[in-house]
């Protein structure tokens, strides 16, 4: 397992290439945004922003999907304030929110005086599906990933909305599987690398009614056309960087995880607002050697403000630790003891990254 010569990402993460130089995609498209011009992309955003407003009428002009977070609350800031549209925030429920992503979402809605529909899935369904997705997939975030993007485009349908303004194309911006290019539309944001190939379908038993399925279900890309509903990434329009983001929002009352940083994290801001997060991410580190610290201070390095050298140090020290904040949350939200954790933990633990030394795991390719 190599790692990025000029960031600290390893070769090990589905979709990152190493170039002749030992780049990353990653790093090289952080070059290549340096040299776009980014006044001409505003321009384009402003296109899609007017004909919203002319298709909509009296109803809303764009939806932005929200959590209370940094990045889309700036969403909401830009398409609400900057752009002048009607807006309809859409917000998938955390079933275990944080004290900061109450207040967050809370003083988002009263900052930006918006509108907001908040979708609560049934917690029976939720629950059984986070879990199979876990003990079978090692990522009970899956379940999270689909209903937001299926439920959001759902609800434009539901209110004929012509716009959503979702916020940066993940494979592009931080490299992976699906992208390799910026593009403005988002319309099949459900084949992105958190969905992958797979559906709702593909986790329905005799336990679970398809009648529970709805914002699960992404609608037939047929019927968001002929209903000419636009769905775009605004990281293609505004250079995006959650950092910058945090900056303007704090001004505006965003509140940082009190307690510091998680376990884990370089940042005290980032993804703080429920408690049923942190596990999926750490099983990156499982899986492909790395989690939250790496691509925490990746992006800081892509946006020079982290050397490589101090990104080191931080990876390697943060890296080792567990998510313990809310493990046991975690283990009764979904009715799961310990060892049946720590049996699926086995269960996908890439021996490839991984060995055994003294009874202890450690990593082959230490990062340096």
């Amino acid at each position: 397992m190599k790692y990025c010569k000029t960031c600290v990402m390893p070769e090990s993460k589905p979709g990152i290439v190493l170039d002749e130089l030992g780049r990353c995609n990653a790093c090289v498209t952080s070059i290549e945004k340096k040299k776009v011009d980014w006044e001409n992309r505003w321009n384009e955003l402003k296109l899609f922003s007017e004909n919203a407003k002319r298709l909509s009428g009296q109803k809303y002009d764009c939806i932005v999907p929200v959590s209370g977070g940094k990045d889309s609350w700036f969403q909401t800031l830009i398409m609400a304030k900057e752009l002048g549209l009607k807006v309809l925030c859409v917000s998938l429920g955390a079933h275990m929110p944080t004290e900061e992503g109450i207040f967050n979402l809370n003083k988002m809605i009263d900052d930006l005086d918006i509108d907001i529909i908040k979708i609560m899935l049934k917690p029976s369904s939720y629950r059984k599906i986070r879990k199979k997705c876990f003990l079978k997939q090692g990522e009970p975030n899956w379940a999270e990933h689909c209903a937001m993007f299926s439920c959001v485009l759902n609800v434009a349908l539901l209110y004929e909305v012509p716009l959503i303004a979702w916020g940066e194309d993940i494979a592009y911006e931080f490299g992976g599987l699906q992208t390799n290019k910026s593009t403005p539309s988002a319309i099949t944001i459900n084949k992105n690398d958190l969905i992958k190939s797979k559906s709702i379908q593909d986790w329905l038993d005799n336990d679970i009614s398809p009648r529970d399925t709805f914002f699960y279900t992404y609608p037939d890309y047929e019927k968001l056309e002929k209903a000419n509903i636009k769905s775009i990434y605004l990281g293609h329009f505004i250079p995006w960087y959650g950092r910058r983001h945090y900056d303007i929002v704090k001004k505006r009352g965003f509140l940082e995880r009190k307690k510091g940083p998680l376990s884990g994290n370089h940042l005290d801001y980032d993804n703080i607002d429920e408690k049923l997060c942190e596990i999926n991410i750490w099983f990156k580190y499982i899986k492909f050697g790395f989690w939250r610290s790496t691509d925490q201070c990746c992006y800081d390095i892509w946006n020079d403000h982290l050397t490589r050298e101090k990104a080191v140090e931080i990876v390697n020290n943060l890296s080792k630790q567990f998510p313990e904040e809310y493990f046991k949350d975690f283990l009764n939200f979904h009715m799961i003891t310990e060892e049946q954790f720590w049996e699926t933990v086995e269960k996908f633990r890439n021996q490839d990254v991984w060995e055994e030394v003294k009874g202890e795991w450690v990593l082959k390719f230490p990062l340096t």
